[in-house]
């Protein structure tokens, strides 16, 4: 539940507590905190089990749609193309990464591509209202 906090802003949390409700109701608020979690927890176990025994095995076939979501959402791009397309091997995009030469090295570091701008040059910021150039082989 609180996996995202640390460990320093916990001690925060507890410097915090400790000046608002002072040392001698401080005990008891955290007694209360920590059974209205426990309560809260017990209540939402209890209704998952509740839900799945009235649903039966209909449950499992709710659950399964809900996880291939979860599992597409946290799938990058290459991971896609590796699974789908690639049935698991991801060999040759990793030969394909070996393979294609590193911008820098193929133009140098201060002559651009003939005819375009530098690679190591980065463009001047707009200024306020200025319109950004077009590039017409992109349109």
């Amino acid at each position: 539940m609180f996996s995202n906090i640390g460990w320093s802003e916990m001690m925060i949390l507890l410097v915090a507590a400790l000046v608002i409700l002072g040392p001698e109701r401080l005990p008891g608020a955290v007694r209360w905190t920590t059974q209205s979690l426990r309560q809260v927890r017990d209540y939402a176990s209890g209704a998952t089990a509740q839900l799945k025994q009235e649903m039966g095995p209909e449950f499992d076939d709710l659950r399964k749609p809900l996880a291939q979501l979860n599992e597409l959402r946290s799938m990058t791009p290459r991971a896609a193309v590796t699974k789908h397309l690639l049935g698991g091997d991801d060999s040759v995009l990793r030969d394909l990464e070996k393979s294609v030469p590193d911008p820098q090295q193929l133009f140098g570091t201060n002559s651009g591509m003939p005819g375009g701008p530098s690679l190591s040059k980065s463009p001047k910021p707009l200024e306020r209202n200025e319109r950004p150039p077009i590039d017409i082989d992109a349109t």
